[in-house]
């Protein structure tokens, strides 16, 4: 097996996390493991802001360019439908079980393992940033975001997420509109008034026919989906407001702004959007490590889900070990072979940029 200590030590890493529950925003228990684990692999430097843990490899040189490593060692809460204890690290014909084995702690075990592979070379041509960060299933801000500042510059990032080792070279962004269309309260059996719930109807249906002129090779057209409703204090009074929800999930085509916009532009409601934090990502297939993954014969394809990714301004490339179906289901695992195939390809595919002058 290539890389046979890394893959032990992987292994052995994500069993102890799997282990120590993490859910997000109470992370401190996993955070230890993994500082503890780069202390015990020779690592200087450790760095840690909230629940989040970064280190640079031993010659960090600033006139090189960087590359980020970055995966989150959160969890959601166990689904309803575990038949096993989703804390105990079990193993069975060749699959750990357990919560976050597969997202996205097989990704993380083994972009650790990468790093540690290339920590104290002395003849690397980038240098590398491990960044093992919390709060990525809940989209906080004391996650990767709130670290950004103290990594300095980065050229690109590999996120790692259950991929089945492809690579996502786009993300869809995510945009959440709380909307109010207004009317004038009036008495139902007057004619009084001007019925909101009426107003937000002629939206509604715009929101549900509306086409984005530019679509993505990758995703198609930007979808919205009006999600919640919400009108009216009792039966015989016209509604003077109608709020409603609206989910879009934004392609690489439009950035998150953009797209808020081009809605205020064509429909009467108020419109505030939540965040326009989640972007959209993309990374052109031309770049050197998304040609190094095509030279391993790994193919592409643009992730329908949202991850760190469309926190990190930099460009970025999302892949790693696992299925992304198996992600927050019951009985949750991810095949050993997973793991040692994840640490091969992510050390061939920087091998191949090349990483050695």
């Amino acid at each position: 097996m290539p890389y046979e200590n890394l893959y032990n030590t992987a292994v052995e890493l994500l069993k102890k996390l799997i282990a120590t529950p993490s859910l997000s925003r109470d992370e401190a228990g996993t955070a230890d493991l993994i500082a503890e684990f780069l202390a015990n692999n020779g690592v200087n430097d450790i760095q840690r802001l909230h629940n989040n843990v970064w280190a640079r490899n031993k010659h960090f040189d600033p006139s090189k360019p960087t590359i980020l490593l970055n995966s989150h060692h959160d969890t959601v809460k166990p689904n309803p439908g575990y038949t096993r204890d989703p804390f105990a690290p079990d193993v069975e014909d060749g699959k750990l079980y357990g919560l976050g084995s597969n997202d996205a702690g097989a990704s993380l075990v083994s972009l650790l393992a990468a790093f540690l592979h290339y920590y104290a070379s002395t003849d690397l041509v980038y240098n590398l940033i491990i960044a093992i960060t919390a709060e990525e299933e809940v989209g906080g801000k004391l996650g990767v975001e709130s670290i950004l500042p103290q990594l300095g510059e980065i050229d690109f990032a590999i996120v790692g997420e259950p991929t089945g080792m492809q690579m996502a070279i786009a993300e869809r962004g995510l945009v959440v509109l709380d909307c109010v269309a207004h009317g004038k309260s009036g008495h139902a059996a007057r004619n009084e008034g001007e019925n909101a719930i009426y107003n937000a109807m002629s939206d509604i249906e715009w929101f549900r026919t509306f086409r984005f002129p530019k679509e993505s090779e990758l995703f198609g057209p930007v979808k919205m989906s009006v999600t919640m409703i919400s009108a009216g204090s009792q039966h015989n009074v016209i509604p003077a407001e109608c709020k409603y929800t609206v989910d879009i999930r934004v392609t690489d085509r439009y950035s998150n702004e953009q797209v808020v916009e081009i809605i205020r532009n064509h429909v009467k409601s108020d419109v505030t959007p939540r965040s326009t934090r989640l972007r959209p990502s993309y990374i052109d297939p031309t770049h050197p490590i998304v040609r190094a993954g095509t030279e391993l014969g790994l193919r592409t394809f643009g992730s329908p889900t949202t991850s760190d990714q469309s926190l990190l301004p930099m460009t970025s490339i999302k892949i790693g070990p696992g299925d992304s179906a198996r992600s927050h289901s019951a009985d949750e695992y991810i095949e050993l072979k997973e793991i040692e195939q994840g640490i091969a390809t992510y050390i061939a595919m920087l091998d191949k940029l090349p990483m050695n002058a």
